[in-house]
């Protein structure tokens, strides 16, 4: 096992990913990192006499997923029918698509603290059935991580279910419980240099966290900086009882809602499937849309999306916003 515990790479991120590093160093991490319309406009990096990589800060991609009001997924969406707001400002769309056969890269995130003990055999079957039906061979990546006092990656990034699946049968209980620094590595060391154009966190667990580093809101930042979506799926027991939402629910609920993914809430610890089973259908079910930002402001702040769809109703979730790219003068 991989623990990923690296006090020194943590800082490189973060320089990164607020800007603090100096713009070669910014425009030779973004030339490895897909464009996500914040990359660096006019800037370029020589690689040779004559070669240069030339980057669009400009372009912003969103993933969204549509439903009817009987909670069905909406499949038939165009782009006639969608717009697109960034801080109240209408947007003109270049690309709209329909991603079901675009590759994913998802990271299961498992925790493996002494409250899961219980219900590990059952976590590890839906575990083992979501990496099936969700990972296709030389399309997809999937990867395994767990948390409890450390974050471990149990099995890097590959697109074999079985391999996947047999990493998820080595998994063990700890203590301690490190969810959001388990968040924040997945999404800066494994998820965001990658070429895949939907980056997916699922994360499966009862929501707590006694060890980490990084906090709720921090952790949200560091997916929306990364163009990760998180998907969770509570395993308090409380729920399974039908009792009241727990603090704990509720977190998981906004780590969710605010990247664009959504929260699972299985009545009972055996329908754990069945959640796995609808993630998978929705990744499969997800529009894209990307525009040009009409702020060429290079401050660093975050900026706030909005889609509408005109027509008949229907409940949308997407990532809330992104954080415009900083220039090292807007740091001073």
């Amino acid at each position: 096992m991989n623990c990923l515990r690296n006090g020194g790479r943590r800082f490189l991120w973060r320089a990164v990913l607020t800007g603090l590093l100096l713009p070669a160093g910014l425009a030779v991490f973004c030339s490895q990192v897909p464009a996500q319309g914040r990359s660096g406009a006019g800037a370029g990096v020589s690689k040779g006499p004559k070669e240069k990589i030339q980057i669009d800060v400009d372009l912003v991609n969103v993933l969204f997923t549509a439903r009817d009001k009987k909670g069905n997924l909406v499949p038939d969406l165009t782009r006639d029918r969608v717009r697109v707001f960034e801080d109240g400002r209408l947007q003109t769309i270049t690309n709209f698509s329909r991603e079901s056969d675009q590759p994913l890269a998802v990271v299961l995130l498992m925790d493996t603290s002494s409250s899961a003990r219980a219900s590990l055999k059952v976590q590890q079957e839906a575990a083992i059935d979501f990496f099936h039906n969700t990972i296709q061979r030389k399309r997809d990546q999937g990867l395994l991580m767990t948390f409890d006092s450390t974050v471990d990656v149990l099995q890097d990034f590959v697109d074999d279910p079985d391999r996947l699946s047999k990493a998820v049968k080595s998994v063990r209980i700890g203590g301690g419980t490190k969810m959001y620094d388990a968040i924040q590595l997945a999404c800066q060391e494994k998820l965001a240099g990658l070429t895949a154009p939907r980056r997916i966190l699922v994360l499966m667990g009862d929501g707590d966290d006694n060890m980490s580093y990084e906090t709720l809101d921090s952790s949200i930042a560091i997916a929306q900086r990364s163009e990760v979506s998180i998907y969770t799926i509570s395993t308090n027991n409380s729920g399974f009882f039908g009792m009241a939402q727990p603090k704990q629910d509720k977190i998981l609920k906004r780590l969710a809602g605010s990247t664009g993914g959504r929260a699972y809430f299985p009545p009972k610890i055996d329908d754990l499937a069945m959640s796995f089973f609808r993630v998978s259908e929705e990744l499969r079910s997800q529009y894209a849309v990307a525009y040009r930002s009409t702020n060429s402001s290079r401050d660093g702040a975050f900026r706030r999306i909005k889609i509408n769809v005109k027509g008949k109703k229907v409940k949308l979730q997407y990532r809330k916003g992104y954080y415009a790219p900083s220039s090292v003068l807007s740091q001073k």
